[in-house]
């Protein structure tokens, strides 16, 4: 009998991660991104899959694919969306599909796809944009770090 592969997060009930949390909550506060880059580097992020409208073959039924979700800013870099939870998720689209992936992992996937941002949580409560070098060290699996009053990303084992 063939087994099936454990889920990736089993029993995960789609609530902010407690230090993810934190870290948002400061951030709102002070705007230094540097702890959520940290609690990034170990939580879990829903990224949306929404239905899309797809090709119709002549004669046939619409056919309808499903994706992930880029936004593009006015300047033309795009950001792959990203929740910290299924609350917020549901705030900005209720009907969107919910994928739980590591946020290293939906960072590597907005590097492919030719994005430059990780945009988590676009409809709140506190949004946060991971960009440029944060971005690929997310991706890479570093971890950032304090160094006295500044902070370092390390390389990953």
């Amino acid at each position: 009998m063939a087994s099936l592969a454990e889920p990736a997060f089993p029993g995960d009930d789609g609530s902010v991660d407690p230090a993810l949390a934190q870290a948002l909550a400061a951030y709102d506060s002070d705007r230094s991104l540097a702890p959520v880059l940290v609690a990034l580097g170990t939580a879990r992020v829903i990224v949306p899959v929404v239905a899309v409208r797809g090709e119709a073959a002549v004669g046939s039924d619409k056919e309808a694919d499903m994706a992930t979700v880029m936004m593009t800013g006015a300047d033309g870099r795009r950001a792959l969306l990203a929740f910290s939870g299924l609350e917020s998720l549901q705030q900005w689209q209720a009907d969107a599909r919910p994928v739980p992936v590591w946020a290293r992992e939906a960072a590597r996937a907005a590097l492919a796809e030719g994005a430059t941002a990780l945009l988590l949580d676009l409809a709140g409560p506190v949004r946060a944009i991971v960009e440029t070098d944060d971005l690929q060290h997310l991706a890479n699996g570093d971890e950032l770090v304090a160094v006295g009053p500044s902070w370092a990303w390390t390389g990953s084992a």
